[in-house]
């Protein structure tokens, strides 16, 4: 499941959890695009829960949104990835290092507080 939120002018949530298809990424993906149309200095909070890996149908999905999404993370400032996995904490912070005007800080699931404070200063 893929639940996109936007919970301020400035700001998207995206819930993550489970097995994700081609369907559930499609709309997921539409829906934020859509939602963070017009944003600048965005902030997002995304929270990754009993992460499965994508099914390939769901893969070939977002690489077929990739210039859409590229040009849509221009809009974002801070991203606060809440997950109970470590290692995807740890990619999402190298991914933050690799896309310029990007921050991307890395939480525990039991840290949402913290996120969102660090997402507010």
């Amino acid at each position: 499941m893929l639940k996109i939120t936007k919970t301020a002018p400035d700001r998207v949530d995206i819930a993550l959890e489970g097995t994700l298809d081609s369907d559930g990424m499609r709309a997921g993906l539409d829906d934020l695009l859509r939602l963070s149309e017009g944003m600048t200095a965005g902030k997002m909070l995304y929270t990754i829960r009993d992460f499965s890996f994508p099914s390939l149908g769901a893969l070939a999905v977002e690489l077929s949104y990739m210039p859409q999404l590229l040009r849509m993370i221009g809009r974002f400032d801070k991203c606060a990835v809440c997950t109970d996995s470590g290692w995807i904490g740890k990619a999402a912070e190298v991914e933050g290092a690799l896309i310029p005007g990007l921050e991307i800080e890395a939480f525990g699931l039991d840290e949402v507080e913290k996120a969102e404070a660090w997402l507010a200063d």
